[in-house]
């Protein structure tokens, strides 16, 4: 590298394409869960196919796209990438995510020499699974849709129709699936003209030599975050509500972590075995989920490189929950959302200073589809819904925001809905008393609630409805997510996640889980709690149960009976 400030231009210049990239799929997809939320993973990479640079959208996308580059890598080998080449793959077991999270990526040439890769991942609607929608109940990778491994669909720069007529004929929604994949190849080419852009600039070698640097201070930078943190082996685990197949089976996941002068171990062997549903993840999502964790206990304040993850070591056992083999269902991804927080349960017991308590530990996603009836046309719309987030040693936990596995992601607009699909929202907003309460509090949920104006289906990806977020010294317990169908009326049902039919007429409410509390209740000012019930986050009956604080009728705080109440509890 000729000197620091050359590099600092080159990194900068990298992370500036990646965010063009993302702002050019945004701009060109057809599908809202892109454009709207943000269901996004977009990297540039280095040669081998490790990251340089990204545009944050689903945190575990991009390091998902690191192994899906390089198992096509071995698959392919580089001689055959070619300049204005660009590959699609969602085989599972190698694109680390589900059928329908295919992997773009583009190889960037300079003057015939492989220096990169361009990548963008995104959620599309439909490649021929069994179900329109989400796949629920899989029992084998053939039941999940169509699979690409590495298949080019640009070949020369030129489109290659073969691939691109096989998944416009099995596709229930060819024009919007074509749509978003060729905003995917826009990404891609995008990200490769960039590249290139810079390489003319600086020189292919300069820039060959700035993104090997770039990954070596990632790592220096690790390693120093590493040695700060305590020495030990702390085990936990959490469950799943089901594999989709047997509904009153719980599933386990279970991690144990240690950290030693040079790395962190993450071991998920012990987690279960023979699962039969589709919550299955491919060992490439379950890398890049703990990757996740180690960033956020290490580098949290710097872009994502590769380097970042060099002292990270993860453990599975193949044929396993965390690491499933072909053909193996794979398609409800939702265990790489939960099952981080598993990994920062087992660290709060070496640190509990540094971890929060669990948030509400669910992406609750409501999918709904059917026939519109103004269009007469089918329709597919789905959002993710915010959760509460876990008390800490600093504060209370952050109410209402989108689960930590999507920090650059949000959820879909009212209005867009209400446009798109024949849905009216009856209400959104926090749901009192949801949090756990604690000297600091956690965050609460929300609640989404839906009105169908035609006949349609609700699909609700929602997995941790059996078992509470967990707290923190002394705190308490937050409520966990829910599915409640037809809310207020006398067949009113309060359910786990699953398919369901909604007849028009009908509602269908998500509510998502807040934060665990952290400390003992008992040491909350009543000052904070008295805030708390004024802005309606917490209730005057769960201030005096929970806090020991006395609001009276007119929203006061009688501190007379909050001091005799809490040295009643104090020698109780």
């Amino acid at each position: 590298m000729s000197n620091a400030i050359t590099l600092e231009v080159i990194r900068h210049a990298l992370l500036a394409s990646a965010e063009e990239m993302a702002r050019n799929l945004c701009r060109t997809a057809y599908n809202t869960v892109v454009y709207e939320i943000h269901d996004y993973g977009i990297g540039l990479h280095d040669a081998n196919g490790d990251v340089v640079a990204d545009a944050p959208g689903i945190a575990i996308f991009t390091r998902g796209n690191d192994h899906g580059i390089k198992r096509s890598i071995e698959y392919l080998g580089v001689e055959a990438m070619h300049p204005g080449d660009v590959f699609i793959l969602n085989h599972p077991y190698w694109s680390s995510a589900h059928t329908l999270d295919p992997l773009v990526f583009a190889p960037v040439h300079v003057d015939d020499r492989l220096i990169g890769f361009a990548s963008c991942r995104i959620h599309v609607l439909d490649l021929k699974q069994k179900n329109p929608g989400y796949v629920l109940d899989s029992v084998d990778a053939y039941e999940e849709g169509l699979v690409f491994p590495a298949s080019r669909l640009y070949r020369d720069g030129e489109p290659n129709e073969d691939i691109l007529n096989l998944i416009r004929f099995n596709s229930r929604m060819p024009e919007r699936t074509i749509g978003d994949i060729q905003a995917q190849v826009s990404a891609c080419i995008t990200g490769t003209r960039r590249m290139q852009e810079i390489a003319a600039k600086f020189g292919a070698a300069e820039l060959v030599q700035a993104m090997s640097a770039i990954n070596e201070h990632g790592e220096k930078l690790a390693r120093i975050a590493l040695a700060k943190l305590p020495r030990g082996t702390w085990s936990a685990e959490d469950i799943i509500d089901s594999d989709g197949i047997d509904r009153d089976a719980p599933v386990a996941m279970r991690a144990t972590v240690t950290i030693t002068e040079d790395e962190m171990v993450i071991d998920w062997s012990d987690s279960e075995r023979d699962v039969r549903g589709p919550i299955n993840l491919p060992v490439g999502q379950t890398e890049a989920l703990s990757s996740l964790i180690f960033k956020a206990m290490t580098t949290p304040d710097s872009p994502v490189v590769a380097g970042n993850f060099a002292p990270l070591r993860v453990v599975t056992q193949p044929g396993s929950l965390m690491h499933a083999v072909h053909p193996m269902p794979t398609f409800t991804l939702w265990t790489g959302l939960l099952a981080g927080e598993v990994a920062l349960k087992a660290l709060a017991q070496g640190m509990p200073e540094r971890v929060p308590a669990c948030s509400g530990g669910d992406v609750s996603s409501m999918m709904g589809w059917g026939t519109d009836p103004r269009s007469g046309e089918a329709w597919l719309e789905a959002t993710n819904e915010a959760v509460g987030f876990g008390g800490h040693a600093g504060g209370d936990g952050e109410d209402g925001i989108m689960h930590l596995s999507e920090p650059g992601c949000r959820n879909n607009p009212v209005e867009v809905l209400e446009m798109k699909a024949p849905l009216f929202i009856e209400s959104y907003g926090y749901v009192p008393d949801s949090a756990g309460a604690g000297r600091n509090r956690g965050g609460v949920g929300v609640s989404r609630v839906y009105g169908f104006e035609a006949d349609s289906t609700g699909i609700c990806l929602v997995y941790k409805t059996k078992s509470a977020p967990w707290a923190l010294e002394g705190g308490l317990e937050a409520s966990p997510a829910r599915i409640v169908l037809d809310e207020g009326t006398t067949d009113e049902l309060t359910t786990q996640g699953g398919t369901y039919p909604r007849p028009a007429g009908t509602t269908l409410a998500n509510v998502t889980g807040g934060g665990g509390g952290f400390g003992d209740p008992l040491e909350r000012e009543p000052e904070r709690v008295l805030s708390d019930v004024i802005d309606g986050f917490v209730s005057r009956e769960a201030a005096l149960s929970a806090y020991a604080v006395v609001i009276d009728e007119a929203g006061r705080l009688d501190e007379q009976a909050t001091l005799q109440v809490r040295a009643e509890r104090a020698r109780a």
